[in-house]
């Protein structure tokens, strides 16, 4: 079969790569969908099983870093665009790890683009998926593209180092990239070390939701459709060269999260709520919150159309249908757990 159209999403078993790939195999069956993952710890195949059938959908087990791999890609494939998505995203980690940050999101980044860039079918579109925590922390200031990248951790720090990269190949070589910067986005299928599937996961267990410091944080959450909408409006009328920020007014301070999803889940009285919920010591830094704007990706017509009550309905709902979803992650359930009483 001809197609119009092949796409590269790299992390494309992932949570939030997971749910594009679903989207463009499902809403495009006449383009080619290609997915290239090492399926890490966070990433499960069944987060494919819809789409792994299908005609336009394939399927690629390995390494962005790996050149020759991703080289060979490049050369056997017509590809028409990327979207880089590969990446390891856990703050806390980052800090416990930071050479493997720096080896998949900045050397992953500078193979890709190195191999896209040299490719004989030369691309349309290179759409990289950053992070608002490129900006830093900001107890007043809205962030908008223009303001500066002071990251604060190992993951946003290389996150922004390979933003600078990707800005580069466009400067040098008028590369058509395209930069996003989210904020949290949540939605079935996320692993357990995220902030809100952590908290679920331990109340199905019986156990409290472990809260870290007493510092009133706070985070900006986009549920997940809402977030493939705005990747597939970037594709589309995103202007290249640019930095396209995706967020919403939805601020949710984490004590109100956990005991919204006490609420939910163990349908307690107000009055026994706190009994749910456990201070434990705060890691050593931690941002307090991430606001930004995003009015020049409304300009392109994106509005984020999921409530906050809607979105976190239909999440709390899919784990409580899927419980055992994530038992069996290449990671045994003692690490798991002890990953569990970590934050976000």
């Amino acid at each position: 079969m001809d197609f119009n159209r092949t796409v590269l999403v790299t992390g494309g078993s992932g949570f939030i790569g997971s749910h594009l790939v679903c989207s463009l195999v499902d809403r495009h069956p006449d383009w080619r969908i290609i997915n290239l993952d090492n399926l890490d710890y966070c990433c499960s195949p069944r987060s494919l099983e819809s789409v792994e059938d299908r005609a336009n959908y394939t399927f690629i087990r390995g390494d962005v870093c790996n050149s020759r791999l991703v080289n060979h890609i490049f050369n056997t494939e017509n590809i028409d665009v990327i979207f880089h998505l590969a990446a390891k995203t856990h703050v806390e980690r980052s800090f416990e790890t930071p050479s493997s940050f720096q080896r998949v999101n900045i050397d992953g980044t500078r193979v890709l683009l190195g191999a896209a860039h040299q490719a004989r079918h030369q691309p349309q579109r290179f759409i990289y998926v950053s992070t608002d925590e490129v900006y830093g922390a900001s107890l007043d200031q809205v962030f908008d593209e223009s303001s500066p990248v002071r990251p604060s951790n190992p993951y946003s720090a290389t996150k922004a180092a390979a933003e600078y990269l990707v800005q580069s190949y466009w400067d040098k070589y008028k590369f058509p990239i395209i930069i996003t910067r989210s904020n949290n986005i949540y939605g079935p299928r996320q692993y357990t070390e995220k902030v809100i599937p952590r908290f679920l996961t331990l109340l199905q267990r019986n156990k409290k939701c472990t809260i870290q410091g007493t510092l009133p944080k706070s985070r900006h959450f986009l549920f997940v459709d809402d977030a493939i909408n705005a990747f597939l409006l970037v594709l589309e009328k995103g202007i290249v060269g640019e930095i396209y920020n995706m967020g919403t007014s939805c601020e949710i301070p984490i004590m109100q999260l956990a005991r919204e999803l006490v609420t939910m889940v163990k349908k307690v009285p107000d009055s026994e709520v706190q009994d749910w919920l456990e201070f434990v010591p705060d890691r050593p830094h931690v941002d307090l919150r991430y606001p930004i704007t995003c009015e020049k990706l409304q300009q392109l017509g994106w509005r984020a159309e999921v409530s906050w009550a809607e979105g976190i309905r239909q999440t709390v709902k899919w784990y409580q249908v899927h419980p055992d979803f994530w038992s069996d992650a290449s990671e045994d359930q003692e690490q798991i757990q002890s990953q569990l009483e970590k934050a976000e």
